[in-house]
């Protein structure tokens, strides 16, 4: 795998992990076998969350890889577009870019297809590829489960963890998928030596789970934190969120919207949280934005080019509370 060479410049984000092309169906309500038309879009989870934390004014990039092939090179084009810093995305001429499709079943139905196989260049990003020192640096790192379920990629997520050296905004995305593991167990004891190397997590209730044996959201946030990280954040679909630290609770309940496709609305959170957190804003504040920027992707067809700016959040925000006042 060959990656273009770094300078020392500092990222507010550095994300690692999942790239790949979405094709999306323009048809809602169908299966694919009756779908006509599709949409191309950048994808998967790492390079998403470094959109949207660009799209918030983050210094961003990220680590992973493609194919040499014309979806690869698509994917480094949509990067540079989006805003996203692509030196530290390699490509891997011995396996294809990875494309996903999804069927649309608005509300909360969204089947996603990987094809990934035998292996998907992100997953062969090895420790030698990696830029320690700017791991290190970077005000915020991030990372997601799917990278521990192959070697080499687990070996480079820990020596980047090992870096860190459990620096603040380490961050973990519990982003668990059941397909790209052997099992629950392997998943489970791989995330638990991950904690030990993290500041916070995410993660909805079924990803708590499998994290730490709790899904009920007071309980595992509880857990989470007693595995040593700082904050942890809980997902609760339709009931909000809920985020601890060891000496402050915030709940916070969803904003409302026409779902169309709640794929990217995760990855909208993941990139709204890393602003608030470099922003220095208190934790409610941060959870609030998140949710109006997670639920704005989920009103939309598509996850990386959906993501919101600051302003668009903020002035929904503006609007909240007014009502909030004048009510």
């Amino acid at each position: 795998m060959t990656t273009t060479s770094p300078d020392s410049t500092r990222f507010d984000l550095i994300s690692i992990g999942r790239i790949g092309v979405d094709i999306y169906p323009l048809q809602d309500g169908v299966g694919l076998e009756e779908v006509s038309t599709f949409g191309k879009y950048l994808g998967g989870s790492a390079a998403n969350v470094a959109v949207a934390g660009a799209r918030h004014g983050l210094r961003s990039a990220v680590i992973t890889a493609t194919g040499d092939d014309a979806f690869g090179r698509y994917l480094h084009g949509e990067l540079d577009r989006l805003g996203v810093d692509n030196r530290y995305v390699g490509v891997d001429p011995r396996h294809n870019t990875p494309v996903t499709f999804c069927e649309i079943f608005p509300p909360d139905d969204f089947p996603l297809y990987f094809y990934r196989d035998p292996i998907a260049p992100d997953l062969t990003v090895s420790a030698d590829d990696l830029d320690l020192d700017a791991i290190a640096a970077a005000r915020i790192y991030w990372s997601t489960v799917t990278g521990l379920s192959r070697e080499p990629s687990r070996s480079a997520h820990f020596a980047a963890w090992q870096a860190r050296d459990r620096a603040p905004h380490t961050i973990l995305d519990l982003d668990y998928r059941p397909m790209f593991w052997e099992s629950a167990q392997e998943a489970s004891e791989q995330v638990g030596k991950a904690l030990e190397h993290v500041s916070v997590a995410i993660g909805n209730r079924e990803e708590c789970e499998v994290a730490v044996g709790e899904s009920e959201p007071e309980r595992a946030a509880d857990a989470l934190l007693d595995r040593g990280v700082e904050v942890a954040v809980v997902k609760q679909g339709p009931r909000g969120v809920l985020a601890k630290t060891r000496n402050e609770r915030v709940e916070v309940p969803p904003y409302p919207v026409d779902v169309i496709n709640g794929l990217g609305a995760g990855d909208s959170f993941g990139g709204a949280v890393c602003h608030g957190l470099l922003a220095g804003w208190p934790l409610e504040r941060i959870l609030r934005f998140a949710n109006v920027a997670g639920a704005l992707v989920a009103s939309r067809r598509e996850c990386s080019t959906a993501m919101p700016s600051t302003a668009e959040v903020a002035d929904i925000l503006a609007d909240l509370d007014r009502d909030w006042t004048d009510a």
